[in-house]
């Protein structure tokens, strides 16, 4: 039986239309809480629009399961004078995508459409020929005659710019579409809840579903959220590389593939106890999962709850991703339900006091 529902799918596609850029996600998070809300016991918000969910408040021992709201985005850095915009990047967006690439400018009296520009190929010739995208010379244009006219639409230095492109499905096999990276980690969270709810689960501990905010530029809003929370043990969910597309090597980036399975990650920020749990409780419940390494930090809200307090066993189960940080980034509809699944079965293993420690002393 399939864990997603329509419920679940209308959600997940209002979700992700929405644009919730690096530091201006709460209407994301607005979207987000409303469709937890009715799964947890209470709801919180930090100072800097992390948001959270508590399944059975009060327990001494904590767990946290995460993913990231924001996504990548572009900042207005500079307006010419003849009316043309110069970018500067908010979390890791690709300027080599952006060229013909449609935009919504978020402008103080509203949003302004407009487009990444490039020069015609016809133009492209002899020295220009070689013409390369680079963050310095990519450019918008919203149609405007001048500076003056670009600024009396709302648009000033700072003012945020994101993708239009909204979520389809593939083949009724794949997701596809901007920002799955990692607003589908928080759409497997709130899926989670509402399984544990649906299902009248009772807890032995405090569940804390987190939707943690500035991922994209350093992992900022989980470090915040860690040392409010103060968890005993954390769960995190992000996207991973399906590897198995053209152009990419498998050694050097792992052999994962979408479609077969969340991979889960052996790194020394992931603690060998929980991991050793989430795998065995695949192997019980028959989830299939891939494997992959990561040398020295994952790269993901994992290693900000590690790192934090005096340390907190974490492990990752990702999801994998093709196309990531592009307006066209897929994820199997399987894998999708294998991360909501394994973290899931994965809670109800987890008893109140639990220890991590490796040995006793």
């Amino acid at each position: 039986m399939p864990i997603i529902n329509q419920q679940s799918e209308a959600f997940l596609h209002k979700y992700l239309n929405n644009a919730s850029p690096t530091g201006f996600e709460a209407p994301g998070q607005q979207l987000w809480l409303e469709y937890v809300r009715p799964f947890v016991d209470e709801v919180g918000l930090d100072n800097y629009g992390t948001a959270y969910g508590v399944i059975n408040p009060g327990k001494d021992y904590r767990v946290v399961i995460e993913g990231h709201a924001d996504e990548i985005s572009w900042f207005v850095h500079h307006i010419s004078d003849n009316g043309f915009i110069n970018v500067i990047r908010n979390g890791g967006s690709d300027h080599m995508i952006a060229p013909s690439k449609r935009v919504n400018i978020h402008g103080d009296k509203g949003m302004v459409r407009g487009v990444f520009g490039w020069p015609a190929i016809h133009t492209r010739r002899g020295d220009d020929a070689k013409l390369q995208t680079k963050i310095d010379n990519i450019f918008i244009d919203v149609g405007a005659k001048d500076k003056d006219e670009v600024l009396e639409m709302g648009i000033h230095v700072g003012t945020v710019i994101t993708y239009p492109d909204e979520l389809e499905i593939l083949n009724d096999r794949y997701y596809c579409g901007r920002a799955l990276d990692n607003r589908m980690g928080g759409f497997c969270i709130a899926e989670v809840a509402r399984m544990i709810k649906e299902n009248n689960i009772e807890l032995p501990y405090s569940l804390y579903v987190v939707n943690s905010v500035q991922e994209e530029i350093g992992l900022r809003g989980a470090q915040m959220i860690a040392h409010k929370i103060k968890p005993h043990v954390a769960i995190i969910t992000d996207v991973t590389h399906d590897t198995g597309t053209p152009l990419l090597s498998k050694k050097k980036l792992g052999d994962v593939k979408a479609g077969h399975g969340p991979s889960v990650t052996y790194a020394p920020a992931v603690h060998n106890k929980l991991l050793k749990l989430i795998i065995d409780t695949a192997a019980e419940k028959e989830i299939d999962i891939q494997r992959e390494a990561s040398s020295r930090a994952t790269g993901t809200d994992t290693d900000a709850f590690a790192y934090s307090n005096e340390g907190v066993p974490s492990a990752l189960i990702s999801l994998p991703l093709r196309y990531m940080h592009t307006t066209v980034e897929m994820a199997a509809k399987d894998d999708v339900e294998g991360v909501i699944k394994l973290i899931y079965e994965t809670l109800l293993k987890i008893e109140d006091g639990m220890s991590w420690k490796y040995f006793e002393v």
